[in-house]
């Protein structure tokens, strides 16, 4: 899952970012509104994590920026401002929570994944499809009930493939989701290949269907045949 932490304030950021890495996601942080919205137009986020104020611009209008180009991504706002009327106004132009200043990090990382489980999985803590069976709070994924032991990798693929059943996912697109900004460095996707294979493998030998399709010329489908 991927985060963009968008805050000026940069030991917070940091320490946000790091919290969330802890925890399995792939989080970035930049600390301006052009440096935001340049990563939201190139990039694909589960959720942000937006400060009102920033030195060039509002956390507002990131919000507004993200609903033009109709992106599905979460957001919640963050703020030293505790006035009632910014929290209905986030609310109104289509934020998902709001949390004042100063927080525990903690909270912070509970807020983000009950916004996922929300938007991805209708906010339960286990994913089911068919077969397969995935604790979101407990990270552990089982074929009938015999767990599957994945790597971190692995369990962020196979996330990503239950949140986009039937839906035709490109190699970069799965690179970006698994490991952000710093796929760009690489000019080859054959580790992707790498983990699908081995993702694969794991659920087969539980017994599990094979529910990855390959698209020649585009990527992967992850669905029934």
């Amino acid at each position: 899952m991927k985060i963009l932490v968008i805050e000026d304030e940069k030991g917070l950021a940091e320490s946000i970012a790091a919290h969330l890495q802890k925890d399995g996601f792939i989080a970035e942080a930049v600390g301006t509104f052009a440096d935001a919205i340049e990563k939201i137009n190139l990039y694909s986020y589960d959720c942000i994590i937006v400060d009102l104020n920033l030195p060039d611009g509002v956390g507002f209008d990131i919000v507004n920026a993200l609903k033009k180009i109709s992106s599905s991504t979460g957001i919640i706002i963050i703020s030293a401002r505790d006035a009632l009327e910014d929290k209905i106004r986030s609310l109104e132009i289509g934020s998902d929570d709001y949390l004042t200043k100063p927080f525990h990090l903690s909270e912070l990382n509970a807020r983000v994944k009950s916004l996922l489980r929300r938007r991805n999985f209708g906010g339960s803590n286990e994913i089911t499809y068919n077969e397969i069976r995935v604790n979101y709070v407990s990270r552990k994924v089982f074929v009938d009930n015999t767990e599957v032991a994945l790597s971190r990798k692995e369990y962020d693929l196979l996330l990503y493939f239950l949140s986009n059943i039937n839906v035709a996912l490109t190699k970069a697109a799965m690179a970006e989701h698994l490991w952000g900004d710093n796929i760009d460095s690489t000019d080859s996707f054959d580790i992707v290949y790498s983990h699908i294979k081995n993702l694969r493998k794991k659920l087969t030998d539980k017994g599990c269907s094979d529910y990855i399709q390959s698209i020649y010329g585009i990527g992967y489908k992850f669905g029934e045949k």
